[in-house]
């Protein structure tokens, strides 16, 4: 790293240094050798860095439990990178699917660390039976770096991920899903022509980092069958708990 820094980030008990504007004079040349995720990365702390910033941002953890949403609302338009292959996804994308399952994770949170290879193996199983999966994480690079473009290519590769994830810059998408935590589970069905109307929006299951119980993806499973055998999910549905979604500094929702 630079010995030219703006920025301590302090996040988890951890520091992370972001460089400042200097660190990334790169040549046009070098910076279109890169991978496609290692540009967004650079692109997104050279626009970052740029403006007036103060010399230490703390982010403190929160536990966060996801809600607020109404069931029945409809699935909001995105367009969004994937970092480790370079393409653009959009829902419409989905639109050829019975139901969709839309997911707010990120690198580090250990709530989702916890889950992640069994997100992998639920995934895995309905996606053959018709479901549609996407990931999103929206956390600030800025605070986060290890949650960055970058980073998320390599987690994707090395979980061998089988849906696209997809990285949200502007964080204006996890705003107009209203997701406010990591991981964050959203599950639309669609019939018909119409749009993909919100069924379920719970948790996993109750397992928590430290509370020993077995992770088994009950929650989410049972929803998942229930609608890709067109009956009804029952309303009370328990709230997922995770870390809150890092926001910018000064943008924080």
């Amino acid at each position: 790293m630079a010995a030219s820094t703006a920025i301590t980030a302090v996040a988890y008990g951890a520091s992370y240094l972001v460089p400042s504007r200097s660190a990334f004079a790169i040549s046009s040349r070098r910076f279109s050798s890169f991978s496609p995720s290692k540009r967004l990365n650079l692109s997104y702390l050279q626009r970052r860095v740029s403006a007036p910033s103060p010399r230490r941002v703390v982010v403190r953890a929160a536990r966060t439990e996801s809600g607020g949403v109404n069931l029945g609302v409809r699935a909001p338009n995105f367009e969004l990178p994937e970092p480790l292959t370079g393409n653009l996804w959009k829902l419409d994308d989905f639109e050829l699917y019975p139901c969709l399952l839309v997911m707010f994770i990120c690198n580090h949170c250990p709530f989702v660390i916890h889950l992640k290879k069994d997100i992998v193996k639920l995934s895995n199983f309905y996606m053959k039976k018709g479901l549609a999966v996407v990931a999103i994480s929206s956390n600030s690079v800025v605070t986060h770096p290890q949650d960055g473009p970058e980073f998320m290519a390599e987690d994707a590769k090395a979980f061998k991920y089988p849906f696209p994830y997809l990285y949200d810059e502007s964080q204006e998408v996890a705003k107009e899903f209203g997701a406010v935590c990591t991981p964050e589970f959203f599950l639309y069905k669609k019939e018909g022509r119409r749009p993909f109307e919100l069924v379920y929006h719970g948790q996993f299951d109750d397992s928590r980092p430290s509370n020993n119980i077995p992770v088994t993806g009950r929650d989410l499973s049972l929803a998942i069958d229930l609608v890709l055998s067109c009956q009804r999910i029952p309303s009370n549905q328990k709230p997922s708990v995770g870390c809150s979604i890092k926001w910018h500094p000064g943008t924080e929702s």
